[in-house]
C-alpha cells in the first residue's frame, strides 16, 4: 500500500494529509487563516506566511497522530513547490525537504495545479484519461486537455483575471465579505440573474481564452449606478461567469473530441451554479462530467498527497534541491497569450 504524506501552504490555508494509494484520506488535517485576512478584503501575503509556519509542523503532527502511524511508515512526502504566494511556498516545501532528510523518504515536489488537476481522481476511481478540465479558480483559469500524470496540454487561459479573482473583487465591490466566491452565490441565491445587463466577454470568438476584467469593471459601474441591488448585481454577475465559461469550454471540447469526460477542478469548482452548468454540458456532448467533492475543490492537503502519489507510481520524484517556484505553468510549451495580466 503506497502511503503519501501531503503538505500544502500556497495561499492561506494550511494543511496536512496522509493519502493512500488506493484513495483511502487516513488523515486531513487543515487550518483557514479567514479572520486574520478578512479586515483587508483579501489575503496578505506576510500574513499568510507566518501563519504557516506556526500551524504546519503541529498540524503534521496531527495528522499521524489521527491515522495512528508513525512518519517513518510514509513511502514519501509530497510538498506543494508553487505557483502560489511564495513565502507560503517556501515554508511548505522547506518543511518537506526536512521531513524527507530526516527520514530518508522521497521528496515529491508538487505543482499545486496538478494537485487540483488530479484530484477528482482520488474522489471518482472511474475517471481515466485523457479528460477535458477547466481549472477554475482565484489565481487561474485554464481549459487543460490531460492526458496523464504530467502531461498537461493547456488549450486556453485567462488573458487577464481569473474568474475566481472576478467573485472576489465583485465580493469586495458590492460589501458581500470575505472570502468573496460563497458570498457572492449566497447573494445571488436572492437575485435576479436577468436584471443586471452585464457583458460576457469573448463569447463567440474564435480565440480559445477568458476574458473577466471588463465583467468586474462593469459590476462597479453597475454598483456606481445605484439602480439595482446587490443581491441582483451578484446573480447578474455570476450568470455571466457561467455563461464565459461553458462557451470556452463548449468550444475546447469541440477542438479536442477526443476527451473520455468533462472535469471541472479548483476553487471556483465548488460553486452550484458553475457546476450544474458543466454538467448538462456534458450531458449535451453525451460524456461523463467528474468535479470533486465541495471540500476538494478549495485547497486542501489531501489532493497534494494524492498528486504526490501518483507521480510517486510514476518515479517522478524530486531532489532536495528542488525549488519554490510563484509561477509554475503545467504545459510551458504552451503559446503565450495576449494579454499583460496574464495567468498561464
Amino acid at each position: 500500500m503506497t502511503l503519501i504524506l501531503g503538505l500544502e501552504s500556497s495561499c492561506d490555508e494550511t494543511a496536512a494529509a496522509l493519502v493512500t494509494g488506493e484513495r483511502r484520506i487516513l488523515a486531513h488535517r487543515l487550518a483557514g487563516q479567514e479572520a486574520a485576512h478578512r479586515p483587508f478584503g483579501g489575503v496578505v501575503p506576510e500574513i499568510a506566511a507566518r501563519a504557516h509556519v506556526e500551524m504546519l509542523t503541529p498540524l503534521v503532527a496531527a495528522a499521524l497522530d489521527d491515522a495512528g502511524i508513525a512518519l517513518d511508515a510514509v513511502d514519501a512526502i509530497a510538498a506543494t513547490a508553487g505557483p502560489g504566494l511564495i513565502g507560503g511556498v517556501m515554508v511548505g516545501l522547506v518543511t518537506g525537504k526536512a521531513l524527507a532528510l530526516a527520514t530518508g523518504k522521497p521528496l515529491v515536489a508538487v505543482n499545486h495545479l496538478e494537485g487540483h488537476a488530479l484530484s477528482p481522481r482520488l474522489a471518482d476511481p472511474e475517471l481515466g484519461f485523457p479528460y477535458m478540465l477547466l481549472l477554475v479558480s482565484g489565481g487561474h483559469c485554464q481549459l487543460l486537455f490531460v492526458e496523464g500524470v504530467g502531461r498537461y496540454r493547456r488549450l486556453a487561459t485567462t488573458i487577464d483575471d481569473a474568474a475566481g479573482e472576478a467573485f472576489d473583487k465583485t465580493a469586495k465591490l458590492l460589501g458581500l465579505g470575505f472570502p468573496g466566491g460563497p458570498a457572492v452565490e449566497q447573494a445571488a441565491r436572492a437575485g435576479d440573474p436577468r436584471a443586471v445587463p452585464l457583458p460576457r466577454p469573448l463569447i463567440g470568438s474564435q480565440e480559445p481564452h477568458f476574458s473577466f476584467a471588463g465583467l468586474k469593471s462593469a459590476v462597479l459601474r453597475a454598483r456606481d449606478a445605484g439602480l439595482h441591488r446587490a443581491e441582483d448585481i451578484a446573480a447578474s454577475f455570476q450568470q455571466a461567469v457561467v455563461d464565459c465559461l461553458i462557451d470556452r469550454t463548449r468550444r475546447a471540447l469541440a477542438v479536442s473530441p477526443r476527451a473520455t469526460a468533462l472535469v471541472v477542478a479548483g476553487g471556483v469548482a465548488a460553486n452550484g451554479a458553475v457546476r450544474s452548468a458543466l454538467q448538462r454540458l456534458a450531458q449535451e456532448r453525451d460524456i461523463p462530467f467528474s468535479a470533486p467533492p465541495l471540500w476538494l475543490c478549495t485547497d486542501n492537503a489531501a489532493m497534494i498527497a494524492w498528486a504526490g502519489c501518483e507521480r510517486y507510481r510514476e518515479g517522478l520524484i524530486d531532489t532536495l534541491d528542488a525549488p519554490a517556484r510563484a509561477r509554475w505553468p503545467l504545459d510551458p510549451t504552451a503559446e503565450k497569450a495576449r494579454g499583460a495580466g496574464v495567468k498561464a
